[in-house]
């Protein structure tokens, strides 16, 4: 079941940039599906465009919709207790947070085909423009952020790389390894320890 912390639909009017828009959700320990979290990212987005945003291109509904059921999946397999959603709309980019309860931080494992799981962390890292992690009591939260700029030249080339089938005729998310980052990212960014 999900616990709506709260919905923001109002902007500005009176200035030139609009307030974020933002929605929350918690559920309670065991209860957390991804089926739910990303129903409610779909209906974040659709409620949108109502509020004089332009419509979200279908490959950052797509991008959102993959990083959110990965982190609450991951949320719910290794965090005990709760965990939230948080959405946060602005002009330039969508933020998606989730919170868990364990204060241990997430490892990247070596890219392996042959192995089940472990691979959610390098596909959020490859399709957001930067992920970041940060304390919060009692655990932690990682934020992963798309950008909504057209000139967003590197991560496009990255996302039709990430979606191209290998020479084998595999289809594989596996295909491109480095994350989107930029100057001056936060400290608690994410590092692949395997590098």
């Amino acid at each position: 079941m999900v616990i709506p912390l709260r919905k923001q639909a109002a902007d500005d009017r009176g200035s030139s940039e609009r307030t974020p828009l933002g929605f929350g959700a918690a559920w309670t320990h065991g209860a957390a599906r991804a089926v739910e979290a990303r129903q409610a990212l779909r209906a974040f987005l659709a409620h949108a465009p109502r509020t004089g945003r332009v419509p979200l291109p279908e490959s950052v509904c797509s991008d959102a919709e993959l990083i959110v059921s990965e982190l609450i999946s991951n949320a719910v397999r290794h965090a005990p207790g709760p965990c939230g959603l948080i959405l946060r709309l602005s002009d330039d980019e969508l933020a998606v947070t989730v919170w868990d309860t364990s204060a241990e931080e997430p490892v990247f494992m070596r890219p392996d085909r042959h192995r089940i799981g472990g691979h959610g962390l390098h596909l959020v890292r490859a399709t957001s423009h930067s992920v970041s992690i940060a304390p919060r009591a009692p655990g932690k939260q990682i934020t992963a952020r798309l950008l909504l700029t057209t000139n967003d030249v590197a991560g496009t080339l990255q996302r039709d790389v990430l979606r191209a089938p290998l020479s084998h005729g595999e289809n594989t998310p596996f295909a491109v390894s480095s994350p989107r980052r930029h100057a001056g990212e936060p400290t608690g960014a994410l590092r692949d320890p395997v590098r």
